[in-house]
């Protein structure tokens, strides 16, 4: 009896020296990942819910409807300011053409005055060469001299007139320089107005920012909100982590890139999960809590602390096997190799969670823009209305 226990003593031993030595365990695990909440921009009173807790929704569903007809209204308002604004601009390069044509014109006159003065002249002369004869009157000189100094008055004024339509087109084209009907200054504040009413309006109804599960729905029909209330959570389940807190102690041999086994309760052992070390927290557990321990008032008794640890799962194994926020792991971590680091360096590559649900939101707006801006164009066509801009 004595042998066998001696036995069963040395075959722990040897398991600790051989595999429990290059291998750091704990229970203190939970299932992670994104919970994205549903809030407003805009407030408003809820007239429709379409979706409700542990319904699956699509990125782009829409989820939540708020009474839009305030935000209808003002969009109605916008574009026909915007529409007002084109062809007030337009009327504004019309002008500038009908400015060019009257100093041609005036620049015509000019011409007319001056050849009639020239005319004038040799009349004149004709006449002065024939006064010491007696074939011309003094009063025939006489009424020559008031006609040339008629259509010097009849030229001076011409210039004049030439000289205000230039002076008038300069000042017109000030409105008008460097631009088109698309883009000039009125336009481009009118299209903003068009632009920020529609995003409104259509932020009226609420979409699914990714694909995941509906939860915690606190939302009622009916319901007047602010912007900003929380309506509901969509959990997305599609890439969960786990945090795994293990003892500061257990920390000395840990390091990023080693491979992790772990099993969930919900499956038990016959499901085992193969996992990464992709980080490790900037804290310990308390130190982030609600309520961080006061260790230098009263009496002190030393407590181990707990680091959390973030261990990447296979999709593949989760889609086989569905995980939920907040469900216990045991987790093993293979610390034999020491290659890595104990801290990440760098940044990542790309974001971890992202969504293009709003960005295809601005897009129809620029298309908006663009349809009423064409619309009054005089059967002229839109230059585009790059994304954001107007």
């Amino acid at each position: 009896m004595v042998s066998l226990v001696v036995l069963a003593g040395l075959s722990y031993g040897g398991y600790e020296w051989y595999l429990g030595r290059n291998q750091e365990s704990t229970d203190n695990a939970y299932v992670q990942g994104n919970v994205i909440q549903i809030t407003p921009q805009i407030g408003g009173t809820v007239t429709a819910i379409l979706a409700d807790d542990t319904d699956f929704v699509k990125a782009g569903q829409p989820l939540v409807k708020l009474d839009a007809a305030d935000a209808k209204m003002t969009l109605d308002l916008a574009e026909a300011n915007l529409a007002q604004a084109v062809r007030q601009v337009r009327n504004l390069y019309a002008n500038n053409t009908t400015l060019e044509a009257q100093i041609t014109v005036r620049d015509s006159d000019i011409g007319k005055a001056q050849n009639e003065i020239d005319r004038l002249r040799d009349d004149l002369a004709r006449r002065q060469s024939l006064i010491g004869i007696g074939a011309v009157s003094a009063e025939e000189i006489s009424h020559v001299q008031a006609q040339i100094s008629q259509a010097q008055n009849g030229l001076a004024s011409a210039k004049a007139a030439s000289l205000a339509a230039r002076n008038q087109l300069l000042s017109a084209r000030t409105l008008t320089d460097n631009t088109q009907v698309q883009n000039h200054p009125s336009v481009v504040a009118a299209a903003a107005k068009v632009r920020e009413a529609f995003l409104t309006l259509h932020r009226a109804t609420l979409p699914a920012p990714v694909d995941g599960y509906i939860a915690k729905r606190t939302v009622q029909l009916g319901q007047r909100i602010a912007p900003g209330t929380p309506l509901m959570s969509v959990v997305a389940l599609g890439a969960p982590w786990v945090d795994a807190n293990f003892k500061e102690v257990q920390l000395r041999t840990i390091r990023i890139g080693q491979s992790a086994t772990l099993t969930a309760d919900v499956y038990g052992k016959k499901v085992e999960y193969q996992g990464t070390v992709v980080g490790m927290g900037a804290g310990t557990g308390a130190a982030f809590s609600l309520l961080p321990a006061q260790n230098a008032t009263g009496n002190w008794i030393k407590v181990v602390q707990r680091v959390p640890v973030r261990i990447a799962l296979d999709p593949a194994q989760v889609s086989a096997h569905p995980l939920r926020i907040g469900l216990s792991m045991e987790v093993t971590v293979d610390v034999k190799s020491q290659d890595g680091k104990s801290l990440a360096e760098g940044g990542q590559a790309a974001s971890a969670v992202q969504t293009e649900v709003y960005e295809l939101l601005d897009g129809q707006a620029t298309a908006e823009i663009q349809r009423v801006i064409a619309n009054n164009m005089g059967g002229g066509k839109a230059a585009p209305v790059p994304a954001g801009k107007s």
